[in-house]
């Protein structure tokens, strides 16, 4: 079943006549097409807000990296399953 299939579809008569109806499916997550002469015209879908950023990003608290952030020393399965430090047994 298509994303077309799932979609109700009222004409413009209908969804006058269904207004009501069609704004409780839609709250529901639902998405309704309006036709005129079967020919879709409009498609009516859930109000989705946009999230409000305060700055740029949108973490809360700053990002520190230590100056040992890439450091491997002490996970020595990491090296070995990526390739790294086969240079230097070679």
């Amino acid at each position: 079943m298509s994303t077309q299939d799932a979609q109700r579809q009222y004409n413009v008569h209908d969804a006058k006549t269904n207004f009501s109806r069609i704004l409780q499916l839609v709250e529901t997550g639902e998405e309704v097409v309006i036709s005129r002469a079967g020919e879709p015209v409009a498609k009516v879908v859930p109000f989705r807000p946009v999230v409000q950023r305060t700055a740029r990003g949108s973490l809360t608290e700053p990002v520190v990296f230590h100056d040992d952030f890439d450091d491997l020393s002490d996970d020595p399965g990491f090296a070995e399953t990526f390739g790294l430090g086969r240079e230097a047994d070679a």
